[in-house]
């Protein structure tokens, strides 16, 4: 049994996926009831409920859950006005014969899988929403931090999850990374799974989670292949002055348990992980350009 997940708060939510590994969970179960901690955190601003609206004051969730020993995947994009995206997320991949849904769809989608209208933005969001319209007329993003989790149950099966509202005060309909599979985050048989946060668009531009789990296929160990994938998009960067600077963060947990992670551009990034044993949280010093 194993897990990963990212940033220092997933610290707390690890523990929510280990309590449900230990106890002999699949691993698709353990990524959703840690991922449903993280969207119920109001002091969380990044998923669920309490995230950052878009421009138009709106939240708007993407989540997605992709389960390796099958190569199924399910999403949602731009979600609005629905308790947990990544439940959501999860019945599109089990009941439906797509990837993706986003928008009015997806919404639709969950009304008719039983979740109801829920009001996902605080007083606390409707505020820095307000301070950052106040603050000037040209419109300027937010940041945000996608929160996911690896996890490897006791027969070995693999999955990974992820869930965001985005980065703060977007263009409405702005899906990022999240629920793309190969970017936002990437599982395969065999190998190991990788999970991507920052700046969504950044993840997408090299396929990041791909390519970190196919450079573990290929020997890389977990850490230097979040890094390799970085590097690779850092030489991007480096022929763009618009993007220049945009941080992406990396984390990848392969099928014996290593672990690995890297972040470009943004300090404080760490891992929580599960070797089986202890729940560690794991500081990852940040490539700069």
């Amino acid at each position: 049994m194993y897990a990963v997940s990212i940033w220092p708060r997933g610290h707390e939510v690890n523990a929510v996926a280990v309590k449900v590994l230990t106890e002999g969970g699949h691993c698709l179960d353990a990524i959703e009831a840690a991922l449903r901690f993280s969207e119920d955190d109001v002091r969380d601003e990044s998923t669920g409920v309490g995230g950052l609206p878009n421009r138009a004051g709106e939240v708007e969730l993407d989540a997605a859950i992709m389960f390796a020993p099958e190569g199924r995947a399910g999403g949602v994009g731009a979600l609005k006005d629905t308790r947990y995206a990544i439940s959501v997320a999860r019945r599109v991949m089990e009941k439906t014969p797509h990837l993706l849904l986003v928008g009015e769809g997806a919404k639709e989608f969950a009304r008719q899988e039983g979740f109801p209208e829920f009001d996902l933005l605080t007083e606390s969001a409707r505020g820095k929403w307000e301070e950052w319209k106040a603050e000037s007329e040209r419109p300027r993003a937010g940041g945000h931090d996608t929160m996911g989790t690896i996890a490897i149950d006791r027969q070995g099966r693999l999955g990974v999850g992820v869930t965001t509202s985005g980065t703060g005060f977007k263009l409405p309909g702005r899906v990022g990374d999240s629920p793309i599979p190969g970017a936002g985050l990437y599982c395969q048989v065999g190998v190991g799974g990788a999970l991507a946060t920052g700046v969504g668009e950044e993840a997408m531009r090299v396929c990041a989670t791909f390519l970190v789990v196919e450079l573990m296929r290929g020997g890389a160990e977990p850490e230097e292949a979040c890094r390799q994938a970085l590097l690779r998009l850092r030489a991007l960067h480096a022929l763009n002055a618009e993007i220049a600077g945009r941080p992406l963060c990396l984390a990848a947990l392969r099928v014996d348990g290593a672990a690995g992670g890297a972040g470009l551009n943004r300090p404080g990034f760490a891992y929580a992980r599960f070797d089986g044993a202890d729940n560690r949280l794991i500081e990852v010093k940040p490539i700069s350009e």
